[in-house]
């Protein structure tokens, strides 16, 4: 093990994990502390490291040689693959102690756990040795206390029928998550405690929730939106893909859907029922009702700046559609694509017309998953065109969405590799 005096558990929080070769294995995403009985520190039994598969899996602390700012190292060896399962003893020192509320043993002063710091000891473990704390004030007008840094015995209230108790703040693991992408956010969300997961729902606002909800496994989105209050589950559906707002929508009973529906504004909800008039196998399910849409007179330089728009899906930003006027999707009569690459080519005052694509098919909502894969595939696509029998362009297929379906239902929490049955160390 490098020499380490102290290390804090947010510093360690998205940092790359190395082999003893310096092959690349994971990140780290949390540490695991077995609480004990008394008032000493727990140990640190390991880190929770994601994989390029999204699989999370415990490394035990003995395998760690190496923790620097930047990386840490492991030992030789394999790495358990099964999936990290939290065991009844255990306590995830970012997803459950971050944002603990608990009380100064001496005074009884409460506070709030700001980050914890795990120091090594002369028998090579690892123990939670100190917590940084700050004060809980109320009232209105009140200076916020400055944070101290405190050993572990001087602080109680953070048993784990205590955490599991009381009402925990998300301020400190939402700024973790400012780093994250949503993926890896949801990956997170999906490990923590249900209460603690629904914590972290209350404290973001609606538009990260919804990026986050369009990364989660079916069952975890409709837990999460079951959960909400009726309208902030309509609002998040709005703020949501409407593709995505769609596909969850479907999963509900009727009278749910009926109901969260009625609550949305008439604007948003409009393009969601009509793409759960689709089949979700087909282009019309698969599609996104909002992709780039342009005017034949719209300049090369003017379709450059909607694709430059960094809210757009890489996918979508592909390429852009053009059909006559109206440009809400379903459009007046669709024309053509023009790929980004061949933006990049023409002169920018030159118009979108000149470029146009017309020898591409666009797709009919019908088309099947199979039909749909195969046009990618013979196309070269990362988007494509859905078009109705009157010749408007109603959306958009892109890849990603074409994959999800493709892949096993369970992708999200097994990853693509098979597993190995091991026990964890």
């Amino acid at each position: 093990m490098a020499s380490v005096n102290r290390v804090f558990a947010a510093q360690l929080s998205g940092l790359p994990v190395f082999g003893p070769d310096g092959e690349s294995i994971g990140r780290v995403r949390d540490l695991v502390a077995g609480l004990r009985l008394d008032a000493q520190p727990p140990r640190i039994l390991g880190l929770v490291v994601e994989l390029s598969t999204r699989r999370r899996v415990f490394v035990p602390m003995l395998r760690v040689t190496g923790i620097e700012p930047t990386a840490v190292t492991l030992a030789t060896g394999s790495v358990n693959m099964r999936q990290f399962v939290q065991r009844p003893n255990e306590v995830l020192v970012l997803g459950q102690l971050l944002d603990a509320h608990a009380t100064l043993t001496a005074s009884g002063t409460r506070i709030t756990v700001v980050d914890a710091g795990m120091e090594p000891t002369r028998t090579r473990d690892w123990v939670l040795a100190k917590l940084a704390i700050r004060e809980r004030r109320g009232g209105l007008g009140r200076r916020r206390s400055t944070m101290q840094v405190l050993p572990w015995p001087e602080v109680s209230g953070l048993g784990l029928a205590d955490l599991g108790a009381q009402p925990q703040g998300a301020g400190q693991l939402l700024m973790l998550f400012d780093t994250m992408r949503p993926a890896d956010i949801a990956a997170t969300v999906r490990d923590l405690p249900l209460k603690r997961r629904h914590e972290v729902a209350d404290a973001m606002d609606d538009e990260r929730l919804a990026d986050v909800i369009e990364e989660l496994p079916d069952d975890d989105q409709k837990e999460l939106l079951a959960y909400l209050a009726e309208e902030r589950a309509a609002d998040v559906l709005e703020a949501m893909n409407p593709d995505d707002a769609a596909d969850l929508l479907a999963e509900l009973a009727p009278a749910d859907q009926s109901r969260l529906l009625e609550l949305m504004e008439p604007e948003e909800s409009a393009p969601v029922k009509r793409l759960l008039k689709y089949s979700s196998d087909t282009a019309g399910g698969l599609m996104t009702p909002e992709p780039v849409v342009l005017t034949p007179d719209t300049t090369i330089a003017e379709a450059l700046a909607h694709i430059r728009n960094p809210e757009l899906p890489p996918a979508l930003a592909s390429m852009v559609f053009v059909c006559r006027p109206p440009t809400a999707t379903p459009t007046g009569r669709y024309v053509g694509v023009v790929h980004f690459q061949r933006l990049l080519r023409e002169p920018p005052a030159e118009l979108v017309a000149s470029a146009v694509d017309t020898g591409l098919p666009p797709l009919k909502p019908g088309a099947s998953l199979a039909e749909v894969t195969r046009y990618f595939a013979a196309y070269n696509l990362t988007c494509g065109p859905v078009v109705d029998t009157d010749d408007h362009l109603i959306g958009a297929v892109t890849v990603d969405d074409v994959l999800d379906h493709l892949l096993p239902e369970d992708w999200r929490e097994t990853g693509l590799h098979d597993t190995l049955e091991e026990h964890r160390a």
